[in-house]
């Protein structure tokens, strides 16, 4: 009998297709008891007293010392899009499959980036406080189709976000270099140097892959003046001092973030009016996440059978 192990701090998918085939076959399915984001202690931890054969990953932080808990882990299925969090050079080292879900989180991504997109445009969360402050004050705004918004990174969440946009009218471009002039073309969108889209675009959206992008106080400063900045991808696409610097500076307008470098995030970027935070929830839409629980379990279900950790 093989342990199945989900370490994600919520999961809905508990009797599907899958977690009854591998019932069926002997094979025990433990959820995470923590209901909470795992720390690099409490999945030590966990994979010690329960030595996995397979887990469904959320962000948690997945190094060595982490494998290292569970000699009889085969398989990592990531719960979401980014392996940040997975050391993959522990895994290789270790034979560990590592897979993820890619195409499951795209729409949910992309809702919550237009969603923010709007908000700091009509500066929503700002009149929000205000109100609750005690201070009754209609906030002048701007209209999501009289802006260029620029999409920084033009793969499934940024072709998502161009689709939900249009219909708003306005100027599309967005920055890739693996992305097709053509392809881009037929969803209205204009490819532009990364250059280009910081200069012209009144919205900047960030949805590159990591590694392919950094903001820094250059980058930044080359942005239009009175720019907002939405990063729902990661947080290490921005510098988030030069952020902050270019926001008390007046040089952005604001910024609404879903990802920083370090989370829980507790910096000065709260402190400012302009900036309107989520807590990493880009995922969290219910119909997405189910999408991404049955295609994880699926693809850790593959991976097992495959390696001959679990009979098919």
């Amino acid at each position: 009998m093989a342990t199945i192990l989900t370490t994600t701090s919520s999961f809905k998918e508990r009797d599907n297709e899958t977690t009854r085939r591998l019932a069926a076959a002997g094979h025990r399915i433990l959820f995470s008891p923590l209901g909470r984001r795992l720390g690099e202690d409490d999945a030590v931890a966990l994979f010690a007293e329960h030595d996995p054969v397979g887990i469904v990953a959320g962000v948690e932080p997945l190094t060595d010392r982490v494998m290292a808990a569970a000699p009889s882990l085969k398989a990592i299925a990531r719960c979401g899009t980014g392996l940040d969090s997975v050391d993959l050079e522990a895994a290789r080292a270790r034979g560990i499959a590592v897979s993820n879900t890619p195409g499951a989180p795209a729409l949910a991504v992309a809702e919550l980036a237009v969603g923010h997109i709007l908000g700091a445009l009509r500066r929503i969360a700002e009149a929000d406080r205000l109100i609750r402050e005690g201070n009754w004050t209609a906030l002048s705004g701007g209209l999501l189709g009289a802006r260029t918004v620029g999409i920084v990174g033009f793969g499934r969440i940024g072709q998502r976000v161009a689709e939900l946009v249009t219909p708003f009218g306005g100027r599309l471009i967005a920055a890739d270099p693996f992305a097709e002039a053509k392809a881009a073309a037929n969803k209205g969108v204009e490819l532009v140097a990364l250059d280009t889209l910081l200069a012209e675009a009144d919205v900047v959206t960030l949805h590159a892959a990591p590694g392919t992008v950094r903001l820094g106080a250059e980058e930044l400063a080359r942005c239009r003046a009175g720019a907002i900045l939405v990063n729902t991808a990661r947080g290490d696409l921005v510098d988030e001092g030069a952020l902050l610097a270019a926001l008390q500076a007046g040089r952005l307008a604001g910024a609404a973030l879903d990802v920083f470098a370090e989370e829980p995030y507790a910096g000065p970027l709260a402190a400012l009016p302009g900036v309107t935070m989520t807590a990493h929830m880009g995922s969290y839409a219910a119909e997405s996440r189910s999408l991404q629980e049955r295609e994880a379990l699926d693809n850790l279900l593959a991976d097992l059978v495959r390696i001959g950790a679990v009979a098919p």
